[in-house]
């Protein structure tokens, strides 16, 4: 049998009962594609199911604040994903009067729509044969076909997409971009593939050579960013002090305690010169584990200063009720610090 009949098959027996999968709507596949970008189904499945229950139609999260959907967001990080989904609704909503486009040349028009999730809506809704290329395609297609060319590169992604339009199954295109998903997150996995009860094995050009474990090839070098950020706590009876970071930058328009950044984990006489703090003003209250963004590296220190020293600090901040405080997009450091802070 040929490689997409193999797969579609595989699929039809092996995959995962999805509530997405379960619609040809656009609407939900759009919404299930922006929050599975650079998220396990496992992690993305109740956000998913939340969105849905909130935002039940384009227009449901198209007239919403921005605040309701990064705070139902919270803890997924990437937040532009969230913005852009945001602005991308509108767009659907407003612009195109709720007509969905259909295709996907047209999707890609939409704000925070990309190649992938445009193939995605434009395969799995309306059954046009463009193919998905995403981390999962590239493992399977590398291995089956001993492709060495490197995934990192915009070569490669090209040359992945070209080869996807011939294999694709033109009759059923939405069943064969599902299997070939499906099949590189449950059967080709990155690490360990049980290659020995694999439908693909007579096909696998890699298996056959004994270097499945050498494909796909990606070589990338990552520049990571180390930044520290020093929070500081300020508290005024049942309520804290809180500011909206509104500058182009991670986690924009979230909420955060009144922050310093800094060039290492300590803070500088400069910056408490600067603000009118001493070091017998502030006490440290605990150091979190750094946080891994997909470029940076955040350390977080959380400090308690009392509230007539911290004037300065608090001159962009807001008072909230700490009972308030759920109702307010966090990043997800401050979250998790802010529950701690809630319970004690």
């Amino acid at each position: 049998m040929s490689f997409n009949i193999l797969l579609v098959d595989w699929y039809k027996n092996n995959k995962r009962d999805l509530p997405w999968r379960n619609t040809s709507h656009p609407y939900p596949i759009w919404i299930s594609e922006i929050i599975l970008q650079q998220t396990r189904v496992q992690q993305g499945l109740p956000y998913y199911e939340r969105f849905m229950e909130k935002f039940p139609t384009v227009f449901d999260i198209a007239y919403a604040d921005e605040q309701e959907v990064l705070n139902l967001w919270q803890g997924l990080g990437y937040y532009s994903r969230a913005r852009n989904l945001h602005k991308g609704t509108r767009q659907v909503a407003f612009d195109l009067k709720g007509k969905f486009p259909d295709n996907y040349a047209d999707w890609l028009k939409i704000k925070g729509v990309g190649s992938y999730t445009a193939a995605a809506i434009a395969s799995f809704a309306f059954k046009e044969a463009v193919p998905v290329v995403d981390g999962n395609v590239f493992r399977v297609l590398s291995r089956v076909f001993d492709i060495d060319l490197n995934i990192a590169s915009n070569k490669a992604k090209g040359y992945f997409f070209d080869f996807s339009k011939e294999l694709i199954d033109k009759k059923q295109p939405d069943l064969y971009n599902q299997a070939i998903m499906e099949f590189g997150a449950l059967q080709c996995v990155p690490k360990n593939p049980d290659c020995s009860n694999c439908i693909l094995q007579n096909n696998c050009i890699s298996f056959s050579k004994n270097i499945v474990h050498e494909r796909p090839v990606k070589i990338k070098q990552k520049r990571i960013k180390k930044r520290f950020f020093h929070y500081f706590v300020v508290k005024q009876n049942d309520s804290v002090f809180l500011q909206q970071r509104t500058k182009k930058d991670i986690w924009q328009n979230m909420y955060e305690f009144p922050l310093i950044e800094e060039n290492s984990d300590d803070l500088s006489e400069e910056s408490m010169k600067k603000l009118n703090i001493k070091p017998t003003d502030i006490q440290l209250i605990k150091r979190n584990n750094k946080h891994i963004l997909s470029h940076q590296e955040i350390y977080t220190a959380f400090w308690s200063i009392n509230f007539e020293k911290a004037q300065k600090l608090i001159k962009n901040a807001s008072k909230i009720a700490v009972s308030e405080t759920k109702n307010y997009p966090m990043p997800k450091p401050i979250y998790t610090f802010m529950n701690e802070l809630i319970s004690k």
